[in-house]
């Protein structure tokens, strides 16, 4: 395990404006793939110069090629049905007197509705773009396979995932896999995203994960292996965990 500066910046960064644009010009059809990309890679370049002018010896890409830090898994793999951005960000949220808070309800279409086939890998042209352009330690963040438990419901999910474990256990393996390739390709730092684990203190997603058959506890530990199963057996990579 290599030893690694104490500071970098946990992924994302905030999206320019003019990528936030083009995202709906490109979901509209008024904006070329090409012309998006275009777009897209200079706004990691722009990240990446902003680390390195900040003295960063770790590097992310701030995740500009992600709609959220969750959706790089159902766009690479099929059979999560429809989902949209609300998808990753449901739930109660408490702003200051500017911003004001926010409640947004769960969407009724999320629901994992086929069986899970790769399309293709989910972060490795991310790494590889970012690799080639920076001379310090790249950084990658995959989610933790247990976030994906809001993709699983009965009415939607049981005829392709009879359980949610089974499921989960399908994440697992194809996160395995991703970090398998990660490596192979020169990843020495990946990060876990799991900031759904101190939610748990909230009675509400203690409802939520009850209501999945899940006592808050047995939920955690459940989801720490999972976690394991994704980071067993590379020697070579340091591995963090973002809560």
């Amino acid at each position: 395990m290599q030893q690694l500066p104490h500071g970098d910046v946990v992924g994302s960064l905030l999206r320019p404006i003019e990528l936030i644009a083009a995202r709906h010009d490109l979901s509209t059809g008024a904006l070329s793939q090409i012309a998006f990309t275009e777009i897209e890679d200079r706004a990691v370049e722009q990240s990446i110069a902003l680390q390195h002018d900040a003295g960063l010896e770790i590097i992310t890409d701030g995740e500009m090629r992600r709609l959220s830090f969750q959706s790089q898994v159902p766009e690479a793999i099929e059979g999560f049905g429809d989902y949209d951005i609300n998808a990753f960000l449901w739930g109660d949220w408490y702003g200051d007197q500017q911003i004001g808070d926010l409640s947004v309800h769960r969407p009724h279409e999320i629901g994992v509705i086929g069986k899970l086939r790769r399309k293709r890998y989910m972060s490795t042209a991310e790494f590889i773009y970012l690799r080639d352009r920076t001379n310090c330690v790249p950084k990658v963040t995959l989610p933790s396979p247990s976030l994906f438990a809001n993709f699983w419901t009965k009415s939607k999910s049981s005829n392709a995932y009879p359980t949610i474990e089974e499921f989960l256990s399908e994440v697992t393996s194809l996160l395995h896999e991703e970090v398998a390739m990660l490596a192979r390709l020169g990843a020495t730092y990946i990060q876990l995203d799991a900031p759904h684990y101190p939610l748990v203190l909230d009675p509400k997603w203690a409802d939520f994960y009850n209501s999945l058959g899940w006592s808050a506890e047995s939920w955690l530990t459940h989801s720490v292996e999972l976690d394991n199963a994704v980071i067993d057996g590379f020697p070579d990579v340091t591995f963090a965990l973002h809560l």
